[in-house]
């Protein structure tokens, strides 16, 4: 079986941990094409790692733009386990739009997207971004850690 993921942060091409997604080890994934979601979601950059996070308040921010791939159970399972999901990230299927050749053309695909969903309100006073790079004009590069637990770190920002 296979499913569609929205990618948003660190997981798209050219970004730090893409590696996941392209390592067959961790299953299958093939890249379908850039979209963004239908509603307006913020998109924030937030912990001591500049973690990228969608915070699951529908209407606030703005159409988050990403990747969507197509990847089977494995490759779910494995992203489940990088984003521990349901523990932190909540995984829910969303509306992304894909532009097709055509300006006025678009085409929706139903996706599954990572978001935060328990969170303290304090993440919504963070800038909102539309795209992520991790070279953005932002000035937060993701900081890839070693032995310390990105997690723990994200305690300080999630409501239990």
């Amino acid at each position: 079986m296979t499913h569609n993921v929205f990618v948003y942060g660190t997981l798209k091409r050219n970004e730090p941990n893409h590696h996941w997604l392209s390592n067959s080890k961790n299953g299958v994934s093939k890249f379908i094409a850039v979209g963004k979601t239908d509603k307006k979601y913020p998109l924030i950059i937030a912990t001591k790692y500049n973690i990228p996070f969608i915070l699951h308040k529908p209407g606030l921010g703005h159409h988050v733009e990403g990747e969507i791939y197509e990847v089977d159970n494995k490759m779910l399972g494995n992203l489940d386990i990088l984003e521990d999901h349901p523990n932190y990230y909540i995984r829910e299927i969303d509306n992304i739009e894909i532009k097709k050749d055509d300006v006025d053309n678009t085409e929706t695909m139903k996706c599954w997207i990572y978001f935060l969903k328990s969170f303290k309100e304090e993440l919504l006073t963070k800038p909102m971004l539309e795209n992520y790079s991790s070279a953005g004009s932002h000035g937060l590069p993701y900081l890839e850690s070693n032995n310390e637990s990105t997690l723990d770190d994200l305690d300080e920002h999630v409501v239990c």
